[in-house]
């Protein structure tokens, strides 16, 4: 899942993953955004201080099913 920091500095996720500013991605499931956040991974990705309602913006695209990838990562 892409998440965007747009130029006017909001934080918002992205289901294009064409959106203009500053993008990270994070899987989609709620272990990994969660970890991504308490590290600041997705803050250092976006250059910028993470909103507190980050976690509830995101939630609609979160999943518990775990994608696995092919023999070369496809999915």
């Amino acid at each position: 899942m892409r998440v965007v920091r747009t130029p006017s500095g909001d934080v918002v996720p992205d289901e294009t993953g064409r959106a203009p500013g500053r993008g990270g991605y994070v899987c989609r499931t709620n272990e990994c955004l969660d970890k991504a956040i308490a590290k600041g991974a997705l803050s250092r990705a976006l250059k910028t201080p993470l909103p507190a309602d980050l976690r509830t913006a995101l939630a609609g695209g979160l999943t518990n099913t775990i994608i696995e990838g092919g023999p070369r990562g496809q999915e």
